[in-house]
């Protein structure tokens, strides 16, 4: 990058480059909310509920295993040229599952399209957290989820143009996935400019190079401060040596460990996917046809871009934990009135707009409180020399709760119906809630390495996380 530009504009193309991999995160999540209803019709895919729930969570199942690789691949190579690669191979899996001839091909692209979506999962908020300063990380990091809902926005965009335009054309929904090769080419270019991590390079002893790439980011004065900060952290993490999955077995960053996959635990059991993969089927079970509920299910994707601008908002003004428990809270009361109106105006016309209506307010406290702290607290929780591994360890149990909600809840719609389906979401909200105001941890206003140094020295297991947040900075 050219050195006449300002730090801030630098950062700014880090951020907007590296994101478009989140971007196709949520592009190829999205994309089988309206493409369903098609590809399960006779002559294409013949799916029924159980081979929808295979189809949409073996690329869950893939990210699982992609989150733990891309941990471990960053470590070893670096953030920035894993991103490079998840680009190509974004680009060749998305077109592999556009021209599956049936359901066996789909489902094996799909799982090979969600390896790259779970080690971008990992690396791209790993990477936006690595070169932000403290005071903005929460913002940067926040990039990563409004890229993610934005790609799921242009899904049901494009999904609700191609299906009211093309909807009796056999192949609609093949037209739906190859969007998906635009931004995987952007990719590509983007990360071809972009820097690599300078807490990466000195991890791996490359002070010089690590110095240069923060003075393109920081001012000169602050790119040699935040340097030593970086050199006293590794100083302290020497004698972990190599790291591997036996570190993660080290008392307090065992606790971190356990903290991070009760977070990734509370992002998946809200039951926010179930209705950004099957909101379309969600609509259509209240009444709904398919066409106006492709349509209607934009609507979800608009609320998600918009409450994510609010959690930016909010990540500056708001601790973590409020935001995270305040926004669960708001969820368990929106899932509670989708099951009571769903059981009291079963069949009635006024039902479909009231769902329609009660998914959009779900949304808000989900995009606007829940997922960004999520992204960000475990981006911040870790150490940089297990950062990688940590967060790849930790997002693994994330998808895996995402792939069972993928795989059973079509068969739960089927057999339970929306009422008691969405029950079942209050009770695993109401559990959430209560680890939360346990477990979670208050990170904001602190750089890594002082978070670190927290974590490292914290010594009082029998002390809540209440009394620990007290010991944080209330506002910054």
């Amino acid at each position: 990058m050219s050195t006449q530009k300002t730090p801030q504009a630098v950062l700014r193309a880090v951020t907007w480059f590296s994101t478009f991999g989140a971007l196709l995160f949520g592009y190829d999540t999205g994309f089988l909310n309206g493409a369903l209803p098609y590809m399960s019709k006779p002559g294409q895919l013949n799916l029924n509920a159980f081979t929808e729930g295979i189809v949409t969570s073996s690329l869950l199942f893939g990210a699982a295993l992609g989150a733990v690789l891309g941990g471990r691949l960053s470590d070893r190579i670096g953030r920035r040229k894993v991103i490079l690669y998840l680009s190509i191979w974004f680009f060749v899996a998305a077109l592999g599952c556009t021209l599956a001839p049936d359901a066996g091909v789909m489902i094996a692209f799909r799982f090979v399209l969600g390896i790259a979506v779970g080690c971008a999962s990992v690396v791209v908020p790993t990477f936006l957290a690595e070169m932000s300063t403290a005071e903005r990380r929460g913002r940067v990091v926040n990039n990563n989820e409004l890229m993610i809902v934005s790609g799921q926005l242009a899904a049901f965009v494009v999904n609700g143009i191609i299906s009211n335009t093309l909807g009796d054309h056999g192949d609609v929904w093949r037209y739906m996935l190859a969007v998906a090769t635009i931004p995987a080419i952007v990719l590509w270019f983007g990360m071809l400019i972009v820097p690599e991590s300078p807490r990466w390079l000195a991890s791996k002893g490359r002070m010089g190079e690590a110095l240069s790439i923060l003075k393109q980011i920081r001012d000169e004065a602050q790119a040699n401060a935040e340097l030593q900060e970086i050199k006293n952290n590794l100083a302290e993490e020497s004698s972990m040596k190599r790291a591997t999955f036996k570190d993660l077995g080290i008392p307090w960053i065992r606790r971190l460990v356990f903290i991070g996959i009760g977070i990734a635990f509370v992002q998946q059991i809200t039951g926010v996917n179930s209705i950004m993969y099957y909101g379309t089927e969600i609509l259509q079970s209240s009444g709904f046809g398919t066409k106006a509920a492709v349509i209607g299910n934009i609507a979800n994707g608009v609320i998600s871009v918009l409450a994510t601008f609010v959690g930016f908002w909010l990540l500056r003004k708001v601790n973590r934990r409020k935001m995270l428990i305040g926004g669960q809270i708001g969820i368990i009361a929106s899932l509670c009135l989708i099951a009571l109106f769903s059981h009291l105006l079963a069949g009635t016309g006024e039902l479909p707009f009231i769902v329609l209506l009660l998914t959009v307010t779900f949304l808000a406290f989900q995009q606007g409180a829940v997922s960004p702290v999520t992204w960000v607290l475990l981006a911040e929780i870790f150490p940089t020399r297990l950062r990688g591994l940590a967060m790849g360890f930790v997002t693994f149990f994330l998808w895996i709760v995402d792939f069972f909600v993928g795989l059973l809840f079509p068969i739960m719609l089927s057999h339970l119906g929306l009422t008691y389906s969405y029950m079942v979401f209050v009770v695993l909200n109401i559990v959430a809630v209560l680890l939360m105001k346990k477990y979670a941890p208050e990170t904001r206003g602190y750089s890594l390495e002082k978070l670190e140094h927290k974590f490292r020295n914290y010594n009082a297991p029998t002390k809540s996380m209440d009394e620990e947040a007290n010991a944080f900075p209330s506002t910054r």
